[in-house]
C-alpha cells in the first residue's frame, strides 16, 4: 500500500510540473528559431578543410573555425605610422655610372650584334630586357631591341614598341650599350643570326669563354629564352647598369601610362591612402604549387588534370610544401594578415589578379574583411579598356603602375612580380612593400583556433618583422638582384648618424630586423613559368612566377644618366631620382575623371 501510494503522489506531481515544462521548452524553441532568423549568414571560405566562414556583425567580423571565434576589430592600429616607412629618409637610389665607366662609343665593338627573345610573362621578360643590355656590354656589342615572347601561355602578340617607348630605351643608353631597332642587311640580305641557349646565371666569364668565341666568329648572335641568364652577382658597375636599364630606360608607352594613370587618379580620389594587392591564385599556378587548400575531391580533380600538362611533375605532399612556406597565401588568409597587421576595414584595397581560383566564393572572406574593393575592371569602363583587354601583357602593365604608386604594396606569392616590385619600391624610397612570411604564417593560422585575436595580432606581427620593405631588411648579395638592388641603394650616412646619436623613438627590434631575416625565411615559390609549359619544370627553381599580371615601371627621366647625389646634397635631388615617375603620372591625371 505504501508503495502505490508514493507512485500515485510522483505521478500526480509529475502531472502538476508538465505544462511547466512545456512552456519552458516551447519559450526556447521560438527563442532558437528566432536566433536563427537573426543571424547573419555565413560567408563561405575558400578552405572547407578548416570549415571556416567569416561573419559581419555591427562593424566586427567575426572569424570562425569549427567552433572557435576570432573577434576581428573593426579599426586598425593608431600607435604608429603603418602607411610608410621610418627609416627611408636615410636612403635613395643611386645608379650612375662611374668616370671609369666608358662610354658606349669607345668599347662597341663593329661586326658583334646581340638578339635576344624574352621567355614567359611580361616581368619574367623584363629580367631578360635588363640583362640583355648587361650582356651586350659584357661582350662589347650592339644590341637589337629585344623581341617579346609571343609564343608561349600568354599568346600576346604585342611587340616592344606596343608597350614600352622605344626611343626612350635607345637614347637614355646611348652612353652605356649601343642599341638598333632592327638588325642590318648583310651583302643587300636579311642577316640570319645563329642561335643558341646561354646557360643561367651566366658570369661575365661565362659569357666571354661561351658566347664571345661564337660572336667573333658569326658577327651576330640570338639568345633564346633569355631570362635570369645573368648572374646575380656582377662588378659594380655592371649592378648598376641593371638599375639605369630597369629603373630608367623601361618606360610604358603614353597609352599605357595615361591610362595607368586614371586608375590611380580614381583610387586617389575614393581614399587618401590605398592598398595594392597582387593576387596570385589562379587554377594553373595552384595546380603547379602542388597545394591543397581544403577543396576536397572536386580541388583535386580540377587542379590534378591541370597539372597533367607538366609531364616531369611529380606529385608533391602538400602539407609538406605549407610546412615549407612554398604555398601562396588564400584570399582569406592574406586578408586577416592585413587586420592583424593594424588596417582597419575601411581600408580601399585595390586587387591585380588573373582568373581566381573559386571565383566569388573564394574572395568572399577578402571582401567581408575590406568591402572598399577594387580592380581595373571596377574602376573603369569596358570602352576605356578595350585598347588593352586583348592584351595581357598590356592590361598586366595597368596594374603595374597602380601597384606601383599605392601606398602599400602586398602579395600573396613570391614570383616575379612580387621580386621586381619590391626591388622598385626599395630603390624608390622604400616603400612599404609586404610579403608573407609563409612558413611561419602557416603555423601561426594552424593555430589559430588556440588564441585570441590579440594574440593572434601580435604574433602575425612578430613574424612579418623584415618582411614589411623596411631599409636593410635583405642581407647584400641574399635574394635576386632585381629583388634586392643594394649596390645601387645609398645610405646619407650623416644624417642617419644624427638621428641615431639622439634619443630613440622606436620600440624594441625595429632596427635589429636581421639582415637575412627575408633572405633565411622566404622560399621560392615555384609557379610555370614558359619553361614549364612546354619541357616540364626541370628548371623549376628559377621560374619564381609566371606572369598573368606582370608588369613594367612607367619612369620617366629627363637625362640619360642619374647624377648620384652626395650625402649632403641628396636631399635636395632625391626628389629627381625617386618622384619622377610619380609626376609624370600625377601631371597626366591632374584633369582626368
Amino acid at each position: 500500500m505504501a508503495f502505490h501510494r508514493r507512485r500515485n503522489h510522483y505521478h500526480n506531481r509529475f502531472r502538476s510540473i508538465l505544462p511547466v515544462i512545456c512552456t519552458i521548452s516551447g519559450a526556447l524553441l521560438i527563442l532558437f528559431a528566432l536566433l536563427s532568423f537573426l543571424a547573419p549568414t555565413p560567408i563561405a571560405s575558400n578552405n572547407p578543410q578548416h570549415m571556416n566562414s567569416l561573419y559581419a556583425r555591427n562593424g566586427v567580423v567575426e572569424d570562425t573555425i569549427g567552433e572557435s571565434v576570432l573577434h576581428i576589430p573593426k579599426k586598425g592600429r593608431t600607435d604608429r605610422d603603418i602607411w610608410s616607412s621610418r627609416n627611408s629618409k636615410y636612403y635613395y637610389g643611386c645608379s650612375n655610372a662611374s668616370i671609369k665607366f666608358a662610354n658606349a662609343d669607345a668599347v662597341t665593338q663593329p661586326n658583334r650584334y646581340l638578339l635576344i627573345v624574352t621567355s614567359g610573362g611580361l616581368n619574367q621578360q623584363r629580367t631578360g630586357i635588363t640583362d640583355a643590355v648587361v650582356a651586350a656590354r659584357i661582350l662589347n656589342a650592339t644590341l637589337v631591341v629585344p623581341r617579346l615572347d609571343q609564343k608561349s601561355f600568354w599568346k600576346d602578340s604585342s611587340d616592344f614598341s606596343e608597350i614600352f617607348d622605344v626611343d626612350w630605351y635607345i637614347s637614355s643608353l646611348s652612353k652605356d650599350v649601343k642599341i638598333i631597332k632592327s638588325l642590318p642587311k648583310r651583302g643587300g640580305k636579311t642577316w640570319i643570326p645563329r642561335s643558341m641557349r646561354v646557360p643561367r646565371k651566366c658570369s661575365e666569364r661565362c659569357y666571354q669563354n661561351r658566347i664571345l668565341p661564337v660572336l667573333l666568329k658569326r658577327h651576330a648572335i640570338q639568345l633564346t629564352k633569355f631570362d635570369y641568364r645573368v648572374a646575380n652577382r656582377l662588378d659594380t658597375q655592371l649592378q648598376k647598369l641593371r638599375c639605369r636599364v630597369n629603373y630608367h630606360a623601361l618606360k610604358f608607352t603614353d597609352s599605357i601610362l595615361q591610362m595607368g594613370g586614371k586608375l590611380v587618379h580614381r583610387m586617389r580620389m575614393k581614399s587618401k591612402h590605398f592598398i595594392a594587392l597582387h593576387l596570385r591564385f589562379e587554377p594553373d599556378m595552384l595546380a603547379f604549387s602542388g597545394c591543397y587548400y581544403g577543396g576536397g575531391d572536386k580541388e583535386r580533380k580540377e587542379l590534378g588534370a591541370i597539372r597533367k600538362r607538366w609531364k616531369t611533375l611529380h606529385v608533391s605532399n602538400p602539407d609538406k610544401e605549407r610546412r615549407h612556406g612554398k604555398c601562396p597565401l588564400t584570399p582569406r588568409e592574406v586578408g586577416l594578415m592585413l587586420r592583424a597587421l593594424g588596417y582597419s576595414n575601411d581600408v580601399h584595397i585595390y586587387v591585380a589578379s588573373g582568373e581566381v581560383y573559386g571565383g566569388e566564393e573564394t574572395l568572399a572572406p577578402l571582401k567581408a574583411l575590406f568591402p572598399n574593393f577594387y580592380t581595373k575592371e571596377t574602376l573603369a569602363s569596358k570602352e576605356e579598356l578595350e585598347p588593352f583587354s586583348s592584351f595581357s601583357s598590356r592590361m598586366a602593365a595597368l596594374d603595374f603602375i597602380v601597384c606601383d604608386e599605392s601606398d602599400v604594396f602586398v602579395t600573396n606569392n613570391n614570383g616575379n612580380m612580387a621580386r621586381i616590385l619590391a626591388g622598385r619600391r626599395r630603390y624608390f624610397g622604400h616603400k612599404p612593400t609586404i610579403r608573407p612570411n609563409a612558413k611561419k604564417l602557416y603555423r601561426l593560422f594552424l593555430n589559430q583556433t588556440t588564441m585570441s585575436w590579440e594574440a593572434f595580432a601580435s604574433k602575425m606581427r612578430t613574424y612579418q618583422r623584415g618582411f614589411m620593405g623596411e631599409p636593410k631588411e635583405v642581407r647584400p648579395g641574399r635574394g635576386e638582384f632585381h629583388e634586392n638592388p643594394h649596390t645601387c641603394i645609398c645610405e646619407d650616412s650623416e644624417a642617419k648618424a644624427k638621428k641615431d646619436s639622439g634619443p630613440r623613438k622606436y620600440g624594441k627590434g625595429y632596427d635589429a630586423v636581421g639582415d637575412d631575416v627575408l633572405g633565411e625565411d622566404e622560399p621560392e615559390l615555384s609557379d610555370p613559368g614558359d619553361d614549364g609549359y612546354q619541357n616540364g619544370p626541370q628548371e623549376k627553381d628559377q621560374f619564381n612566377g609566371t606572369d598573368h599580371a606582370a608588369y613594367a615601371q612607367p619612369a620617366v627621366y629627363k637625362t640619360s644618366r642619374i647624377e648620384t647625389p652626395s650625402p649632403s646634397e641628396h636631399g635636395n635631388n632625391i626628389k629627381t631620382l625617386h618622384s619622377a615617375p610619380r609626376g609624370v603620372i600625377s601631371s597626366s591625371t591632374s584633369n582626368l575623371s
